[in-house]
C-alpha cells in the first residue's frame, strides 16, 4: 500500500457515515419541536368558543393553554440545541470525505507520491495562495447566503405592510399568505442560483489555473468550512435560545429586552439554518467536481497531450473565461441581492 494513512483516513470517513441514523434523528428533533409550536399558534385553538369544556367532555382533558405554550417554547429551545450539535457532525462527514478525495487528487498529480512533492510545500507560492483563496470563498459564501435570506425576508415584510390588513380579523387570507410564500420562494431560488453558479465556475476556473494551487484551495475549503460551520451553528443556536430564555424563563415577552433578542434571532436563523448547513454540500460538491475538473485541466495543459505546446495557453484561456463568468455571479450574489433605497 502506497499511503496507509490515506486509507485510514477513508475508514474515518466511513465511520462518520455510520453515525448517519443517529445524526439524522437528533437533527430532526429540532424542526419537529419548532413546527409543533407553530402548529399550535396557527391553530388558534384558544379562540374557539367553549373549547375547554369540549375537550373535557370528549377526551377528558383539562386544557391549560398557558402551560402548553410554555412547554412548547421550552421544548423548542431544546430542539435548537439539538440542531446546533448535530450540524457540525454532518459537516465533519463532508470534510473527512472531501479530504480523502483530495488525497486521491494528490496521488494522481504526484504519480503515487514519487514526483512533484515539493509543489505541495508552503514554500510553493501557488499552493499557499490556494490556501488563502479557499478561506475567502468560505466567507463569501456564508455572507452571500445570509444576504439572500435578509433580502427575501425584507421583501416579504414590505408586502405584508403594504397589502395585508389585520384590523378586525384574526388571520390573513389564503391568497395573501400564498403571495408571501411566493416572495420567499423566489428570493430563495434567486440566491441559490447565483451562489451555485459562482461556486461551479470558481471551481472550474481555479482547477485550470494551477493543479497545486487547486489542491491548496480544496484543503482550505475543507478546513475553513469545518470551523465556520461549527461556529455558525453554535452561534445561531445561542441567538435563538437567548430569545427562548427571555420568553420562557424570564417571562419578559413584549419588553425591550425581548425585542433585542428577536433582532438577534434574525441573525441566528440564517446562521444555523442556512449558511452553516449549506457548507456541507458546498464542500462535497467542490471536492467531487474539482476531482474531475483538475484531471481535465491537467490533460488539456499536458505538453505531451493532444494539444501539444498550446495546451498551457488553452488551459489559461479556460481559467480566465470561467473566472470571468464566476465574477459576474459573485457580484450578483451580493450587489444584485441588495435592498436599494428606490425599492424600499
Amino acid at each position: 500500500m502506497v499511503a496507509k494513512e490515506v486509507f485510514a483516513f477513508g475508514l474515518v470517513a466511513f465511520g462518520f457515515l455510520g453515525m448517519g441514523p443517529v445524526t439524522i434523528a437528533v437533527d430532526s428533533y429540532g424542526p419537529v419541536t419548532d413546527n409543533a409550536q407553530s402548529v399550535y399558534e396557527l391553530s388558534l385553538i384558544e379562540q374557539v368558543p367553549g373549547i375547554e369544556s369540549e375537550l373535557k367532555s370528549k377526551f377528558g382533558i383539562d386544557a391549560n393553554f398557558e402551560s402548553a405554550k410554555h412547554l412548547l417554547e421550552e421544548n423548542d429551545g431544546a430542539g435548537n440545541t439539538f440542531k446546533a450539535t448535530a450540524k457540525p457532525v454532518l459537516i465533519g462527514t463532508a470534510v473527512v470525505g472531501a479530504t480523502t478525495m483530495i488525497f486521491s487528487i494528490i496521488m494522481q498529480l504526484t504519480n503515487s507520491l514519487t514526483e512533484n512533492i515539493d509543489k505541495l510545500s508552503l514554500l510553493n507560492a501557488p499552493f499557499v495562495l490556494g490556501l488563502v483563496t479557499g478561506g475567502s470563498i468560505i466567507y463569501w459564501f456564508t455572507g452571500a447566503s445570509t444576504q439572500a435570506v435578509t433580502t427575501g425576508a425584507y421583501r416579504a415584510v414590505e408586502y405584508i405592510k403594504a397589502n395585508i390588513k389585520l384590523d378586525g380579523v384574526t388571520k390573513a387570507s389564503v391568497e395573501d399568505s400564498k403571495k408571501v410564500v411566493e416572495i420567499c420562494t423566489q428570493y430563495a431560488q434567486k440566491g441559490m442560483f447565483n451562489i451555485f453558479m459562482a461556486v461551479f465556475f470558481v471551481t472550474l476556473g481555479f482547477a485550470f489555473v494551477d493543479p497545486y494551487f487547486f489542491v491548496g484551495y480544496l484543503f482550505s475549503i475543507a478546513i475553513f468550512g469545518l470551523y465556520q460551520a461549527i461556529f455558525m451553528a453554535n452561534a445561531g443556536g445561542a441567538w435563538d435560545n437567548a430569545k427562548k430564555i427571555v420568553e420562557v424563563e424570564l417571562k419578559m415577552k413584549g419588553t425591550p429586552l425581548h425585542d433585542a433578542t428577536v433582532v438577534g434571532d434574525t441573525v441566528g436563523d440564517p446562521f444555523k439554518d442556512t449558511s452553516s448547513v449549506a457548507l456541507n454540500p458546498v464542500i462535497k460538491f467542490t471536492t467531487l467536481f474539482g476531482l474531475l475538473a483538475v484531471a481535465l485541466a491537467v490533460k488539456i495543459s499536458d505538453p505531451d497531450g493532444p494539444n501539444g505546446a498550446n495546451g498551457a495557453n488553452i488551459a489559461l484561456a479556460c481559467a480566465i473565461g470561467f473566472l470571468a463568468i464566476a465574477t459576474f455571479f459573485l457580484w450578483n450574489s451580493f450587489y444584485g441581492m441588495r435592498i436599494r433605497k428606490t425599492e424600499a
